[in-house]
């Protein structure tokens, strides 16, 4: 089981300003940041607590994928949208997955961040 994850970012400022918007688009908010009320070398993502970090400390030039759940297809259609918007590229758009190696239901899309990561956003619905 997994209680939190993070990735290394090479400008904490540039990256942050990408995941506001778009985990932002999930409910999810910076709860943490390092130096407290700075945020230049780490924020934590989450709603009560950090799950997802974005830091200078860990290695950026290691791709990394991580999907976010999503409550609902508006939700993973806002995520893309955000993050779209706020800089990221698209890396696969909104919509149902087709059953190569996807489960039924599956509903994601799939972005790029400033560092080339790929963030996808999934609900598990139908």
């Amino acid at each position: 089981m997994i209680d939190h994850t993070g990735i290394g970012v090479a400008d904490v400022a540039r990256s942050a300003a990408f995941y506001d918007a778009a985990l932002g688009a999930l409910g999810l908010r910076r709860v943490m940041q390092l130096p407290e009320g700075d945020g230049s070398d780490g924020i934590g993502y989450g709603i009560d607590y950090p799950i997802f970090w974005i830091d200078r400390f860990h290695p950026h030039s290691v791709k990394q994928h991580t999907a976010f759940a999503a409550r609902s297809r508006a939700e993973v259609d806002a995520f893309h949208a955000a993050a779209v918007k706020a800089g990221g590229t698209d890396n696969g758009p909104p919509g149902p997955r087709t059953p190569q190696g996807y489960p039924p239901g599956y509903y994601a899309a799939f972005v790029l961040d400033p560092d080339g990561n790929n963030m996808e956003a999934v609900f598990r619905g139908g």
